[in-house]
C-alpha cells in the first residue's frame, strides 16, 4: 500500500542512508536477517551487507529463510537466497516448516511458525537481534486491519521499529520506507527476487486492503499518513504507558500476594489510565494472557459499578483473580481449576 505519486517514493536507496536505516542496530553483537526472497527481505539482505561492509565495527550478520511448503516454488526460492547471501560472504540458513499445515488461518500460523523458527535459531547462533523488511506499506496494512478490529491506541500504533519479544529485539529498519523504493533498488542492482502470488489472492485480508488502497488515497488515506498517524499514537501510547506505570507505583497497597491498589485513588484515575493498571496486573498474575481488551473493559466497567454502590467483587480473567473490597483492588493469579474428573470423584464419595 504505497502512495504511487510521489517521485522520491520510485528512487533507489542509495548508500549515504544507510547510516540512518541501520545506525540504530549497530551495538548488536549478532544479527539474523529474516530473507524470504521477497523484494523487501531481499533488499534487506543486500542493504544490511552494503551497511556493515562501510563500517569497521558493528554486528555480525546471519540470514535465515524459511521453505514454507506452502508453495512448489519455495525451496527454489530459498535457494537463490543462499546462493545470494554467499555472495555477499553472510552465512545463511535453511529453515524447513515441517508437519501438517493448517486448513484454515494458514498466514497466521505461518507467521507464527516463522517467528518461532528464528527466534530458536536466533538462540542456537547466539543472535541478539532479529532483523525484518517491514515497510511503510506493511504498518499502513496492519493499522488499517487494527481500526477494523477496533484496536486500542497500543494496536493503532502499529509495527514498532524495535522492540522486545521472547528475549530477542525485533528490528525493523525499513518502517518509513515504501516498497516502491526497495524493488527500485534491487532493480538498478539487477539482483533478482521472487514475487508471493498469494500476495494478491483476495481471500487473504492484506490482499484486500491492498485493492482498496487506491481509493483510500484517493481521499488522503494513504500508506504516508496512516504510518503518520502510527508514530503519533505511538508517541501518546508511550507517555500513557509511563503515566500509567507511575500512578500503578504510588497506588499500590501492601498485600502478601499478587498487585495490590488503592481502592478510592484508583477509581479517582483517569479510564485509560485505570484501563491500563487493570490489564498489567492480568498480565502479569494471570497464566493465560495476554487479556482481550474488550474483556479488561467490561471488567472495569463492573468494577467501576462495584465500587459505586459499596459492593465488593470477585472475578477472574485470564488466569488472574480481581478482587474488589472498600480500602483495595487486589489481582492476583487465580487458583487452579478443578478438573471435571476430580469434581465427579469428590461427588461420589459416601
Amino acid at each position: 500500500m504505497n502512495k504511487s505519486g510521489s517521485v522520491a517514493d520510485k528512487a533507489p536507496v542509495a548508500e549515504s542512508e544507510l547510516s540512518a536505516l541501520f545506525g540504530d542496530f549497530a551495538n548488536s553483537r549478532k544479527t539474523l536477517l529474516a530473507v524470504s526472497g521477497g523484494p523487501d527481505s531481499t533488499a534487506l539482505l543486500v542493504l544490511a551487507a552494503k551497511w556493515r561492509a562501510k563500517r569497521d565495527g558493528g554486528p555480525e550478520l546471519v540470514a535465515a529463510t524459511i521453505d514454507h511448503r506452502l508453495r512448489a516454488a519455495s525451496k527454489a526460492e530459498a535457494n537463490v537466497v543462499a546462493k545470494l547471501a554467499a555472495s555477499l560472504g553472510i552465512p545463511h540458513h535453511i529453515l524447513e516448516w515441517k508437519g501438517k499445515k493448517p486448513i484454515t488461518g494458514v498466514q497466521e500460523a505461518a507467521r507464527d511458525a516463522r517467528f518461532e523458527m528464528f527466534s530458536q535459531l536466533a538462540k542456537e547462533i547466539g543472535a541478539d537481534t532479529l532483523m525484518t523488511a517491514h515497510t511503510r506499506d506493511d504498518q499502513a496494512e496492519t493499522v488499517l486491519h487494527r481500526m477494523g478490529r477496533g484496536s486500542g491506541i497500543g494496536g493503532l500504533a502499529g509495527i514498532r521499529r524495535v522492540h522486545k519479544r521472547g528475549g530477542i529485539f525485533l528490528a525493523r529498519p525499513f518502517l518509513d520506507l515504501p516498497k516502491t523504493r526497495l524493488i527500485a533498488t534491487l532493480k538498478k542492482l539487477r539482483i533478482q527476487f521472487a514475487s508471493d502470488p498469494t500476495n494478491n489472492d483476495t481471500k487473504y485480508l492484506r490482499a484486500r486492503l491492498r485493492k482498496l488502497a487506491p481509493l483510500l488515497a484517493k481521499e488522503g488515506i494513504d500508506a504516508a499518513n496512516l504510518t503518520l498517524m502510527a508514530k503519533r499514537l505511538a508517541r501518546a501510547n508511550a507517555a500513557l504507558s509511563r503515566l500509567s506505570d507511575e500512578a500503578a507505583f504510588a497506588l499500590r497497597a501492601d498485600r502478601d500476594e499478587g498487585r495490590a491498589f488503592e481502592a478510592r485513588g484508583f477509581f479517582l484515575m483517569p479510564e485509560e489510565i485505570g484501563l491500563r493498571i487493570l490489564r498489567d496486573s492480568v498480565d502479569a498474575e494471570g497464566i493465560e494472557g495476554p487479556a482481550e481488551l474488550a474483556k479488561v473493559e467490561a471488567l472495569y466497567d463492573s468494577l467501576v459499578t462495584a465500587h459505586r454502590t459499596g459492593q465488593g467483587q470477585k472475578r477472574t480473567l485470564a488466569g488472574a483473580l480481581v478482587t474488589l473490597s472498600e480500602a483495595a483492588l487486589v489481582v492476583a493469579a487465580a487458583p487452579p481449576r478443578k478438573s471435571a474428573s476430580n469434581m465427579v470423584k469428590k461427588a461420589r464419595k459416601p
